[in-house]
């Protein structure tokens, strides 16, 4: 598996993880499939996580993570290696690690692996879907030594 992730910085890097960090908790997301390709995560402020959450959600003020999987247009006949981009509010994750009582870096590797999950297709808009899902990310986490996120919730 070759998967290259890109950060991009829109805040200042305070805080923030590691490229290290960012690229195994990407690997570990993808289940040991034998994906190769590229995933970009861009490290936004709360201005731009509110308007990209307008925009394409519909839903107002920011949020901690957005996903947008990659989808190859019907006109293109050979595959693109793209697996998706991953939009995180750095402040947002921050005041939810506070008051979550978390470890902001085991913040930001649940949302990680949750973002990645979802470019793979995993979502939980069904109470089946999200127990699903909730439990992959419990299981990845756990492999990278991080404790259940959902435990203090």
């Amino acid at each position: 598996m070759s998967i290259a992730v890109q950060i991009q910085y829109a805040v200042p890097r305070i805080n923030a993880p590691l490229q290290a960090d960012f690229q195994r908790w990407v690997e570990a997301a993808l289940l040991n499939q034998s994906k190769a390709g590229e995933v970009t995560i861009r490290v936004t402020d709360e201005n731009e996580a509110a308007e990209l959450n307008r925009r394409y959600r519909r839903k107002e003020g920011a949020t901690n993570i957005l996903s947008f999987p990659f989808e190859i247009p019907s006109c293109v006949p050979f595959d693109i290696p793209l697996l998706g981009d991953l939009i995180i509010c750095a402040p947002v994750v921050a005041r939810e690690a506070l008051e979550q009582a978390k470890k902001e870096q085991d913040h930001w590797a649940h949302l990680v692996v949750h973002g990645v999950l979802h470019l793979l297709g995993f979502d939980h808009q069904q109470e089946v879907e999200a127990q699903q899902m909730e439990a992959l990310e419990v299981t990845i986490l756990e492999s990278l030594g991080y404790s259940d996120p959902y435990e203090s919730i």
